[in-house]
């Protein structure tokens, strides 16, 4: 599908409503890899019918924004990866395991006991409520296969490899069923090929090939440094990615990259042609509303190194630990960067 030119959307998670759920809660904590049922506020009877309000919220505050590619906001999730890292065959769901964070912590993790199969569809329900309530293109996003190997104590597979082709093969038919309803682009979150980008040379491409074989959308991959609440603020990101320029042997249409943050090096962008990119203009470890003038210049420093028709415009991460004000502010602030930009295009065109 053909989207707007320099189109702007929301990389996954929105803010969510304080109504929904526990902010001190989720904010206080690693992000969960188990099941984190105490972060919400709503009682279970009465969550499901919350969490669709919470999506139209969601879909509402970037259509006021202006936002071409549309998300769900993960209003449902209390993390990217642990909804549907749990919701698969071969977990003790009874029986935690334990892995190190990528920030060097412990955290309680899925622990795989049996064969990882997909039973059931968990975000096509998700998606079909999305497509039925927005006209614009829509982004359904999806924890990575690699990034769900290395978040759980591996107590069946002889090694992570194997493992990670098991959730390739579960999420190939999620992904397939996503795109079969409505879906415009699947994202794959994969953040752990930046934070183990040793292992991950060793088969994280082919587990997300296998990941997204015959699938029938466009097909994203993101990739960061974390998010800037759990590594906090200051915290110094590097300016290159340990793991990017090998995304150009995957079979994504789509590299998602922190950028703003960072102040990434956009030069190795080249080496992902000749797909496009989505890139970070949004700060999330500062609070302040950028302006507009910030955006586009950050957006025009991409378009030093990649074409226009080759970029996409996005926050750097999920805007899940922001205030809906602070979200909302940033978001409008991008479009109507994105708007400068496009205009300087246009004018230069004629």
């Amino acid at each position: 599908m053909d989207f707007q030119f320099l189109p702007t959307t929301i990389v996954g998670s929105y803010a969510q409503p304080d109504w929904l759920i526990d902010r001190g809660n989720l904010s206080s904590r690693l992000p969960p890899r188990v099941r984190a049922k105490e972060i919400w506020r709503v009682p279970e009877n009465f969550l499901h019918e919350a969490q669709n309000d919470a999506t139209l919220i969601a879909l509402h505050d970037q259509e006021r924004a202006g936002i071409d590619i549309l998300g769900d906001g993960e209003m449902r999730r209390e993390s990217y990866s642990n909804r549907v890292a749990n919701a698969l065959d071969g977990i003790d769901l009874d029986n935690h395991g334990t892995a190190i964070d990528r920030t060097g912590k412990p955290n309680p993790v899925p622990r795989v006991v049996g064969p990882i199969k997909r039973a059931r569809s968990i975000e096509v329900s998700d998606a079909a409520f999305t497509r039925h309530n927005t006209d614009k293109p829509i982004k359904i996003t999806v924890p990575g296969p690699f990034t769900m190997s290395q978040q759980a104590q591996n107590d069946y597979y002889p090694d992570a490899e194997h493992l990670a082709m098991a959730y390739a093969e579960a999420l190939n038919g999620e992904i397939r069923d996503l795109a079969n309803a409505g879906v415009d682009i699947v994202q794959l979150d994969e953040p752990y090929m930046q934070a183990r980008a040793e292992y991950a040379r060793e088969f994280g491409v082919k587990a997300v090939n296998r990941a997204i074989e015959g699938v029938e959308c466009q097909i994203a991959l993101h990739i960061c440094f974390g998010y800037a609440h759990v590594h906090g603020a200051n915290a110094q990101k590097p300016s290159g990615y340990s793991f990017l320029s090998e995304l150009a042997d995957c079979n994504v249409d789509i590299v998602s990259v922190e950028a703003a943050q960072p102040r990434l090096d956009l030069s190795v962008l080249r080496s992902l042609a000749p797909k496009k990119v989505m890139l970070g203009v949004i700060d999330l470890g500062d609070l302040t509303i950028e302006t507009p003038n910030k955006i586009a210049d950050r957006i025009r420093a991409g378009l030093e190194v990649l074409a226009p028709e080759d970029l996409i415009i996005a926050p750097d991460c999920g805007m899940k630990y922001l205030s809906r004000e602070i979200a909302f502010g940033k978001l409008k602030a991008m479009v109507d960067g994105a708007r400068i930009v496009r205009d300087e295009l246009n004018g230069a065109a004629n």
